[in-house]
């Protein structure tokens, strides 16, 4: 009884494979041919794109030789990159290379657009100065925009991984679980978290790489996020409730500041909107005015 099952099981498989090579040999052909012949694969625009952007980015940071800086300063450049969302190595020298050419690319322009005839000194001044600290100024807002974006996020995620967690999972599990799910939703924070899932994995206790999340952020609720979930481990509360009560808190200060925002809306308009209707009632009073002196005076002329 056995050798038959078990000859029609082998004529089964061997059926199948055959089905398979048929259908996939082109395919396993293609592969071969490629391992075998690689061939240069024909360029995209995103491709050229982005082999100029290296070979910018290579010629750039050249130039950041020429600028001088202390090591502590460099530290602090590479702290603001980081919170920007650039953690690669060569974005420091890229980043000093473009404080050295902005200032001579504004200067290029002013001179041959015609501006530097009018004031050579003032023109080339301004070139200078707002060439050397308009890095500093586009990053700034580069931190900014991250932060809100990592502020808005919060508690979506917070709500993931409460439900990873009601669920069954652990806070390391959940944090991995959340950090895939939401990748297109909250690109910024999601790739923060997958820092700190990276971290735990290499060997590094929960509490330190959650530490390292709220300095590499230097987000306030990220830090109240952090103290909370180290607080709850070193007390042995429950994680779910303590995100819970986090992530209701974070909404109802949103609502508030909302509210705040609307409330102040009416005081920052009433200048303006007097400052546009003070001319009219002005001009409209004086007119009124000057038809009634126009009328009485032709009063007097017809009297005498």
């Amino acid at each position: 009884m056995l050798i038959p099952i078990f000859a029609f099981v082998v004529v089964f498989l061997l059926i199948g494979s055959a089905g398979l090579l048929l259908l996939y040999r082109e395919a396993m052909l293609q592969r071969i041919a490629d391992v075998i012949n690689p061939q240069p694969k024909p360029k995209t625009l995103l491709g050229t794109i982005q082999q100029a952007g290296l070979s910018v980015s290579v010629v750039v940071e050249h130039f950041e030789r020429v600028l001088p800086k202390s090591q502590a300063e460099v530290s602090v450049v590479e702290q603001r990159l980081i919170r920007a969302g650039f953690r690669s190595e060569q974005t420091v020298k890229i980043f000093y290379g473009t404080k050295v050419l902005s200032p001579i690319v504004l200067c290029i322009v002013a001179l041959v657009t015609g501006l530097a005839d009018m004031s050579p000194f003032f023109v080339y001044g301004i070139a200078l100065v707002l060439g050397f600290l308009g890095p500093d100024f586009w990053l700034g807002r580069v931190i900014k925009s991250r932060q809100a974006k990592i502020r808005r996020g919060l508690p979506d995620v917070l709500d993931l991984l409460i439900i990873c967690i009601e669920a069954g999972l652990s806070l390391d599990q959940a944090t991995a679980r959340t950090s895939q799910e939401l990748t297109k939703a909250q690109p910024e924070l999601c790739d923060e978290l997958s820092l700190v899932v990276l971290e735990q994995r290499a060997g590094r206790p929960r509490s330190e790489a959650w530490k390292h999340l709220a300095e590499r952020t230097d987000v306030e609720v990220v830090r109240n996020l952090v103290s909370m979930l180290v607080q709850s481990e070193q007390f042995g509360t429950s994680i779910a409730k303590t995100l819970r009560t986090h992530s209701d808190t974070l909404r109802t200060k949103r609502v508030q500041q909302v509210e705040e925002a609307a409330a102040k809306t009416t005081i920052k308009l009433g200048f303006p909107a007097g400052a546009v209707h003070l001319p009219r009632t002005v001009s409209g009073h004086a007119g009124t005015g000057g038809h009634h002196d126009v009328g009485v005076v032709q009063g007097f002329v017809a009297l005498s």
